[in-house]
């Protein structure tokens, strides 16, 4: 896209013939605008850059935290950046959960529909010390800073999934590379055996429910969708104490071997079995997702840029800038309602009351023309090209992003290695699933050559 359109929605297959299927129109004015309804997902970067110009922040009166209060969506990289990089004035949501748990605890009650994650969290990460701690000690190790040392497990489930399919002329590339292949990794990095994955990846869909089915920008389930979700995790916390308690008697490589074992510095002691537990939660929820739809999502870029698969091919070094590049373009995380103002703000001229919930549209702040000259151009010579906010930034950042990040660098240094190249199989719709994650429902490729 040109200097001259960098304001005008993208060409992308975004804006395809996935549009037809959509329960709404494309957005021509700010005030057609929907970002949450059935069939959004088609229209959404044609929507940013309506609601950059017109109105970067928009109020969603009475679904805020309360009733009685607010949410608002923010649009632009600089407000974005400024609310996650500071948690005391922009607290999480999840510190609301937390207390609430720890009141009801105080008070002898057990509140309904509480997980693993959120259990564990009332004592490993209740404060932001102890949120810094959590990650460094406990994470980090595994998918931050440390996730190199999965550099040759990684690799091996990469070749194994393209064993499958290399002597095939098309392939669907979410069902046979990009969601298998990190379902394969978080099974081996936790230490689960790989003939689980597919109860595995039911328990995962279960973990999403809200972000897949849920309503609005709280992402809010039906009572009975709620009630079906905790039953199935219910089912998995009960699979995972079972790995818990073999991995503490005989304690093998992995991740939750190591977790039954070490001695958490922040807290001066070991960790229990349900902290455990919610580690290994949040591992799922966190690093399942993202990958697949970035991987997915970077494939139909490279089909869109006739030659860019010989300019990777034939200059490796690009693939990091690719990888960055192309998960800026189509964040596989369009946004989360996480964060609470603390005191009343002002954002783009829009005063936010104390107490609002916001909204942080990371897909629209990653295409802030304010931020990036032609924002939506793949431009692999662009500067910093980590700043932008798919995995959010800051303190808080995303802990996953370190194993993510790596496994698509190794997937396409693997696949540019093995495969002659990729092109769009006649057969595709472009067709996204609900909720606010970016990825289509299938994408479908001749391997047999590239353009």
């Amino acid at each position: 896209m040109s200097g001259k359109n960098a304001g005008k929605a993208p060409v992308t297959s975004t804006s395809g013939p996935n549009h037809e299927l959509s329960a709404l129109a494309c957005p021509r004015h700010v005030h057609e605008v929907d970002l949450f309804s059935g069939g959004a997902q088609e229209h959404w970067y044609e929507a940013y850059p309506l609601l950059h110009e017109a109105m970067p922040v928009v109020r969603l009166k009475g679904e805020g935290p309360t009733p009685d209060t607010d949410g608002f969506i923010l649009t632009k990289h600089e407000d974005i950046a400024r609310v996650v990089k500071d948690p005391e004035r922009f607290p999480p949501r999840l510190h609301e959960a937390i207390a609430q748990i720890e009141q009801a605890q105080n008070s002898g009650k057990t509140l309904p529909g509480v997980n693993a994650m959120l259990a564990s969290m009332v004592t490993l990460r209740p404060t932001h010390e102890l949120y810094r701690s959590h990650r460094q000690e406990l994470t980090d190790p595994w998918v931050g800073p440390g996730a190199s040392r999965h550099t040759d497990m990684i690799q091996d489930c990469a070749h194994r999934l393209i064993d499958r399919f290399i002597g095939a002329p098309h392939i669907d590339f979410v069902q046979q590379f990009a969601r298998p292949l990190p379902q394969m990794v978080m099974a081996n990095m936790l230490g689960f055996p790989e003939d689980d994955i597919p109860q595995l990846a039911e328990w995962g869909n279960a973990q999403v429910a809200a972000f897949v089915y849920g309503k609005g920008h709280r992402n809010l389930l039906s009572q009975a969708e709620s009630e079906a979700q905790f039953e199935k995790l219910e089912a998995f916390k009960a699979y995972v104490q079972a790995h818990v308690a073999a991995k503490r008697a005989q304690p093998q490589d992995d991740m939750i071997s190591w977790l039954t074992q070490v001695h958490y510095e922040a807290l001066d002691r070991p960790l229990t079995d349900l902290e455990v537990n919610g580690v290994v939660y949040a591992m799922i929820i966190g690093g399942l997702e993202t990958t697949q739809y970035a991987l997915e999502e970077a494939a139909q870029l490279i089909c869109d840029h006739p030659g860019l698969w010989h300019t990777l091919k034939s200059q490796p070094t690009l693939i990091r800038n690719f990888v960055e590049e192309s998960m800026r373009l189509r964040s596989p995380t369009q946004g989360l309602s996480t964060r609470l103002t603390a005191q009343d703000e002002v954002f783009q001229g829009v005063k936010v009351p104390k107490g609002s919930l916001l909204h942080l549209r990371f897909g629209a702040g990653n295409v802030d023309p304010d931020e990036w000259d032609c924002p939506f151009d793949l431009n692999l010579a662009r500067k910093a090209l980590t700043r932008h906010l798919v995995f959010s930034a800051g303190p808080r950042v995303c802990p996953g992003a370190g194993i993510s990040r790596l496994e698509q660098n190794l997937a396409w240094a693997i696949l540019l290695e093995r495969l002659p190249g990729i092109r769009y199989a006649p057969n595709n719709t472009f067709e996204h699933q609900p909720g606010i994650m970016l990825g289509t429902l299938a994408l479908h490729l001749d391997i047999t050559g590239a353009d």
